[in-house]
């Protein structure tokens, strides 16, 4: 019988740690399968999903920039996640055969703020793209607001402020963050070969959070203005963690363990 394997694909790919992740669940728990990555050009995708849907081995994948959006269109969505995240990170096959996309980016970003009391209060979220999707999709359900998206492009973010059915406003990035009681970045800026994030974090209150979801480099510009102001940060890694736990378990059907979270990040950060 040919060994059980699931993917992370995306344009590059190389970056992803992934399959350091899954790789470290599935040994630590005993289980003879095999998490990878796989390179796929937007050209490539319709191909890729054809090829692996007849592959009785292949598990299921992640789903990483730039196909968040666009493998919608070759996959099954019985959740409706098009009409309401708009974005997938994960593909999984049922009990019937059928090839599911669902999103585990929003309960990823949830989890290490679940104790966050921020009904009510302001948000400021930085992206307009698939994981500001998410992230804006399980903000609308903790009642926050006033939320203000920064985006290269304004229109996007009104229009993603209005799908969500969210109060606040939509403005060009800017030299300063906005006051906010958790002030998110969702964007590629301050990532390993992309612009920097240089935003003054001033206005901000003394209690305010503030989440970084890059994870190359862990310690972005975003986290060390963050920390020399004493504000609480999450890094990226909370995050890629989090979805990747809920993703294992469609994929693998077994929780993962979370009491080993410690060493993951060692192995991580390595």
């Amino acid at each position: 019988m040919t060994r059980p394997y699931a993917e992370v694909i995306g344009d590059p790919i190389a970056q992803s740690k992934s399959p350091l992740i899954h790789g470290f669940w599935l040994d630590a728990l005993g289980i003879d399968a095999e998490y990878r990555h796989k390179l796929v050009t937007p050209d490539a995708l319709p191909a890729y999903f054809a090829e692996r849907k007849a592959d009785p081995a292949w598990r299921g994948c992640n789903i990483t920039m730039p196909h968040k959006l666009a493998a919608l269109d070759h996959v099954s969505d019985p959740g409706n996640v098009r009409g309401t995240i708009g974005a997938i990170n994960t593909v999984f096959r049922n009990q019937a055969g059928d090839c599911i996309g669902t999103n585990t980016d929003a309960a990823g970003f949830w989890a290490p703020i679940d104790d966050l009391d921020i009904a009510g209060q302001r948000v400021t979220v930085i992206g307009a793209g698939g994981a500001a999707r998410a992230i804006l999709f399980a903000l609308s359900r903790m009642g926050v607001g006033p939320v203000t998206i920064l985006n290269r492009n304004p229109l996007k973010g009104a229009a993603l402020l209005s799908t969500f059915g969210l109060r606040g406003q939509a403005l060009p990035i800017g030299p300063a963050a906005p006051p906010s009681r958790l002030l998110v970045n969702a964007s590629v800026l301050g990532m390993a070969g992309q612009p920097p994030l240089d935003i003054d974090l001033g206005a901000l209150e003394p209690d305010s959070l503030v989440y970084d979801i890059v994870y190359s480099p862990l310690e972005t510009g975003l986290l060390k203005a963050a920390r020399a102001r004493d504000l609480e940060t999450v890094d990226g890694l909370e995050m890629l963690i989090g979805q990747a736990a809920v993703a294992f378990e469609i994929l693998f059907h077994v929780e993962p363990p979370r009491d080993r979270d410690d060493d993951l990040r060692a192995l991580l950060v390595k």
